[in-house]
């Protein structure tokens, strides 16, 4: 690769050029979308960009431009401060937020334009008609002792300092460096986060290549990205979710406990019939059944027709279905194979990705001739959405949007004309839309939800997403806890895993401290490959622990729903990690073993089959009070202080679930279902002191963009004093 020489021109409301014969000049564009939002790009080349783009949000923020010509150039937005220093030979970018203070800058050498010559059509024969592939760079500093975290729902480490991350949507499991969901934004421990605005592959070498930088290189001639100032990490996703899309909110349906066929399993209406009598018989609460992959017959998926050889009445099972009250979602993905009597009516309108040729793209990667759903072309998402609409009139609720990770990039074309490059992971955006827009169509709002594996930036309106496929094995278990929180670290609110793995067959144990994790996330799903995932096959005791916490998470419903509520509002996720509550607590920031469920409730899984746990427990707001103390949620006598660790070992029926100081949690123990409308039995757990005010938003379970109503917990002579309509019963912890 060779380095060009570059010269600048910075263009603001008018534009500052330095020019130089035989040489690379970048422009650099500066906007603000919104207040505290600074954005720059990069342009070496100014080329028509086909796209896809992300749709951002802007917001026309107050701005204020001062500087000279050849000096320095202050721009401001909030309290996001951008100084550009345009002396000659001096160029440099200095990013600072509230009293001056640095967050991050452009030092030397940091903005540059590379050229790849040793591709394909690279040969030096042509002397200087040589062609070469271009790359964008530009290095952002780290501060001593600065963590970055975020980048899509990643296994590995939870810090991503000292790691190369390539922004490309891969079907790689939960063991291994590749993802599903790459999102191109990452937050610092120093009050803010950047966002790529690039859909197509973005590399980020954080601390690896340069151990005082975060490189960030895109292919192409352009690089733009964001500072985002919070100060704090909540801040900061409430901003990059105004710009790029808040979180759709879930029916309330959605957060009971979803049980699966498993994925290739052998099972018919019998077998489906003998698990939900299994449980009704165990009394383990069950809101949603989900039929995978061989609801269609074997090979031709997808045709989206219920295999009539294992359902001979499909619409009438599902209505009895309904009748004993569970939701219903199916499995689907966006490939037709050869075999499916939809691959030549797809073919003949020209509804599938392209080769350059002409002729459809095909490929045996799945499903043999298998092709792939054009979603560019709005006509191929009618006729996918009109299939997914009768399967919705038979009473379909939700779907499992399966893959949309592979994806080819190379000798295809689209529908309308997109980069392929960058359709490789915006595709994953496009097909969720789709199947979402018919589920709002038909059900209307917050009546349906997806259950996607694939995402992009954007992809957060479309929920709910799940963690793919892990092993069943304790280290898994951890994997999964580490992708959901850096996945939450993108702006996505509500998120689940495969309860017991995916790959192989769980212990006893594994499945018990899974089911326990499980229930306690944002949403809970028993599903595996080649093995069922109902209780009672591992043991009743494990039968036991599914029905305790299952009925544990109905009874946090109102809660669940007003901070569902709140993560549409301002991006915050359900399943949160430790620092994004405790942005303070220095220690906060290493945690990846346990979470916030809200912003209340501490867990901490259990990840060892003898019930040994560590966990950590924050400074509060209330610390240096002396009634201040967290308490377990299994046995109030049990107190804990901030700022310390603790081991402690826990048999099946109980982990570490701790009340923060000062909060006021609404519960209804008398809840059958998440969706229960009753609002008798309504409690508010109190664990004081409460210092100040807490309002309580009941949701409406029916419209869970809807609060009912809000009563406001006041603080008096130690206790507290509870206003509104409802007055529920009030628990001093």
């Amino acid at each position: 690769m060779t380095t060009s020489l570059i010269c600048f021109s910075v263009d603001l409301n008018e534009t500052v050029e330095i020019r130089s014969i035989l040489a690379s000049t970048i422009t650099t564009r500066i906007t603000s979308p919104a207040k505290d939002v600074i954005g720059v790009k990069f342009v070496h080349w100014d080329l028509e960009e086909h796209g896809p783009h992300f749709h951002l949000h802007h917001h026309n923020p107050k701005l204020s431009i001062s500087g000279k010509k050849g000096e320095t150039i202050d721009f401001c937005s909030g309290s996001l401060k951008l100084s550009v220093n345009a002396a000659p030979n001096e160029l440099g970018f200095e990013y600072t937020g509230l009293n001056g203070v640095k967050v991050t800058s452009h030092s030397y050498r940091s903005i540059g334009y590379v050229r790849d010559q040793t591709t394909d059509k690279s040969r030096h024969s042509d002397g200087l008609y040589m062609e070469s592939e271009g790359y964008m760079l530009a290095a952002l500093d780290l501060g001593v002792g600065e963590k970055i975290y975020g980048l899509g729902e990643r296994f590995g480490p939870f810090i991503k300092n000292g790691q190369s991350v390539v922004i490309s949507n891969e079907d790689g499991g939960t063991s291994s460096e590749l993802a599903y969901k790459n999102i191109p934004f990452y937050i610092s421990s120093k009050g803010y986060g950047v966002f790529v605005n690039d859909s197509g592959k973005v590399n980020f070498e954080v601390q690896s290549e340069r151990t005082t930088r975060v490189n960030i290189s895109t292919l192409g001639e352009t690089l733009e990205y964001f500072v985002i100032y919070g100060p704090t990490p909540k801040e900061i996703l409430n901003k990059y979710t105004a710009l790029t899309g808040r979180p759709a909110v879930p029916p309330s349906w959605s957060y009971n406990l979803w049980l699966t066929t498993s994925f290739t399993t052998s099972y018919d209406e019998k077998t489906v019939t003998g698990f939900l009598d299994g449980f009704k018989k165990r009394d383990i609460p069950l809101g949603v059944f989900h039929f995978d992959c061989f609801w269609m017959k074997a090979f031709q998926w997808c045709d989206f027709k219920f295999d009539e050889d294992v359902f001979p009445d499909a619409a009438g099972y599902l209505k009895r279905l309904k009748e004993q009250g569970l939701k219903i979602c199916v499995w689907i993905n966006s490939y037709i194979g050869q075999a499916s009597p939809l691959f030549e009516e797809g073919k003949k309108a020209g509804y599938f990705i392209k080769r350059t040729d002409g002729q459809v793209f095909q490929w045996d990667n799945w499903q043999a001739g298998m092709v792939l759903v054009d979603f560019t072309n709005p006509k191929a998402c009618e006729w996918y959405g009109g299939y997914l609409r009768k399967l919705v009139d038979m009473g379909v609720d939700s779907f499992k949007t399966d893959f949309g990770e592979r994806v080819p990039f190379k000798d295809v074309v689209y529908h309308d004309g997109s980069d392929p490059v960058k359709m490789h992971n915006y595709y994953s955006f496009l097909y969720n839309r789709c199947v979402n827009d018919v589920l709002t169509d038909t059900l209307g709002k917050s009546k349906g939800c997806l259950f996607a594996r694939s995402a992009t930036v954007g992809s957060q309106q479309f929920p709910v997403h799940w963690s793919g496929d892990p092993e069943s094995t304790f280290e898994a278990m951890a994997e999964c806890l580490r992708g959901g929180l850096s996945f939450g670290l993108g702006g996505f609110g509500f998120w689940a895993h495969d309860i017991g793995g995916f790959e192989g067959t769980p212990t006893a144990a594994l499945y018990k401290r899974w089911a326990q994790f499980g229930l306690l996330s944002s949403h809970s799903r028993l599903h595996g490959s080649a093995s069922y995932r109902v209780p009672w096959i591992y043991g009743e005791d494990c039968s036991k622990v599914l029905r305790d916490f299952a009925k544990l998470k109905i009874s946090f419903t109102p809660y669940i729903l007003q901070h569902a509520l709140e993560a549409h509002r301002k991006g915050i996720p359900l399943m949160r990690a430790t620092f994004l509550e405790f942005p303070e607590d220095l220690n906060a920031y290493n945690i990846d073993t346990q979470f916030f469920l809200g912003p209340d409730l501490l867990v901490a899984p259990v990840f060892t089959e003898e019930g040994t746990v560590n966990f950590y427990v924050p400074l509060s707001e209330t610390h240096g009070s002396s009634n201040a103390k967290w308490v377990s949620w299994f046995d109030h006598k049990k107190l804990y202080e901030g700022g310390k660790w603790y081991t402690e070992k826990h048999d099946f029926d109980t982990l570490p679930l701790l009340v923060r100081p000062g909060a006021v949690v609404a519960i209804n123990r008398q809840l059958n279902a998440a969706q229960d409308p009753k609002e008798e039995g309504l409690e508010l757990l109190v664990n004081g002191p409460v210092l100040r005010t807490v309002a309580i938003e009941l949701v409406d379970p029916d419209q869970t963009y809807t609060v009912k109503r809000t009563l406001q917990v006041e603080p008096t002579d130690g206790e507290v004093r509870v206003s509104g309509i409802v007055l529920p019963k009030i628990t001093y912890l």
